[in-house]
């Protein structure tokens, strides 16, 4: 491997846990809301869409880092050489999981954007009952649990990845504990998407 592509690939994983990894959390915390009702959903995202130059913060800490991250990542997934046939463990097949979700969530993120920040833009409020006709369409329901738990999945075994890469996590007792950890971080950030998406059907 390249220099170059090293220093890449250590960005990347940084750039995949801050700032969007944290920018996933605030998020499905903020979505939550709408389990308490219509009007603490919509105070949550009117606190959060009238930050101070929010247009600002949104393109320097979620989309250039978002950006970089997907193509950057599709990239990887579609040069690297899964070898699941040949070593079937578990570790591996979370390395081509890895790829799977990540190319799922380019599709999704995509969709997502357009349907809530880009129909902002156009004049749409983004409120309850925006996600609330999103998700009258069953398909739609699918779509975003798929998303959801890709993203978390995604986030959870990157954030595994991370601990390794950057030196973190070195003996195989501190990888296997962090596997463990990253289990239960995916768990409750499932939970908490998905708890969030049918709080709006």
């Amino acid at each position: 491997m390249r220099d170059s592509d090293f220093g890449l690939r250590r960005l990347h994983s940084l750039l995949g846990i801050i700032p969007i990894g944290l920018f996933l959390t605030q998020h499905l915390i903020i979505n939550h809301f709408a389990t308490q009702g219509v009007e603490a959903f919509n105070k949550a995202s009117d606190f959060m869409g009238n930050l101070p130059f929010v247009l600002w913060l949104e393109w320097i800490v979620i989309y250039i880092p978002l950006m970089f991250h997907a193509f950057f990542g599709l990239y990887i997934a579609f040069t690297a050489k899964p070898n699941t046939n040949r070593y079937g463990t578990y570790r591996n097949w979370m390395f081509t999981l890895q790829r799977i979700t990540g190319v799922i969530l380019v599709v999704f993120i995509a969709w997502h954007i357009w349907q809530t920040r880009i129909q902002k833009a156009l004049g749409a409020h983004v409120d309850f009952d925006m996600m609330a006709d999103i998700l009258a369409n069953p398909f739609m329901i699918a779509f975003y649990v798929l998303g959801v738990i890709s993203a978390t999945f995604h986030f959870a075994n990157g954030f595994w990845s991370f601990l390794v890469t950057w030196g973190i996590t070195q003996s195989p007792r501190s990888q296997r504990l962090s596997t463990y950890v990253m289990m239960g971080l995916f768990l409750v950030l499932s939970v908490i998407g998905i708890r969030a998406i049918f709080a709006f059907v």
